[in-house]
């Protein structure tokens, strides 16, 4: 139970970390699309699907690797509701960045020709699906029975 508080903290921070990176990044190319400059938007795209987004899968997929030594650490046993319902929106999650990444993809191979709508549309909601389940996931674990 010693390594239980390093535990947490290896956790916690990729948690904060993809947060925090999903914000920026949002905004950065919210403020790109804005600016209404198609080089830098697509600059913006090629950069965050070049690093970004394979440095934000590592920090996902690291959760619930941490997720599981942190339970192990504890002692708590794996069946818990909150903790099988933390599991369940991770994967949708997943999914949904999956369905993101090949969005911006298509965007990203649109090159220098304006994105239609729908597909810009489709981004944000993807993003703010991925922001909300992402939020709702470190509220249902912070909010676990002690």
């Amino acid at each position: 139970m010693e390594h239980y508080l390093l535990v947490r903290i290896l956790h916690s921070a990729p948690g904060i970390l993809l947060l925090l990176g999903l914000l920026a990044h949002a905004f950065m190319l919210w403020k790109a699309q804005r600016a209404g400059d198609a080089a830098v938007l697509a600059r913006k795209l090629r950069v965050t699907l070049r690093y970004s987004l394979p440095a934000f899968t590592v920090l996902a997929l690291s959760l619930p690797l941490s997720g599981f030594w942190l339970v192990g650490t504890a002692g708590w046993p794996l069946g818990q509701t909150w903790l099988l319902l933390g599991n369940i929106l991770y994967g949708v999650m997943m999914l949904i960045g999956l369905l993101l990444a090949g969005r911006l993809s298509a965007w990203r191979a649109l090159a220098d020709t304006p994105a239609p709508v729908a597909l810009k549309r489709l981004c944000l909601i993807y993003a703010g699906l991925i922001l909300i389940l992402l939020i709702v996931i470190m509220a249902l674990m912070g909010a676990k029975p002690a």
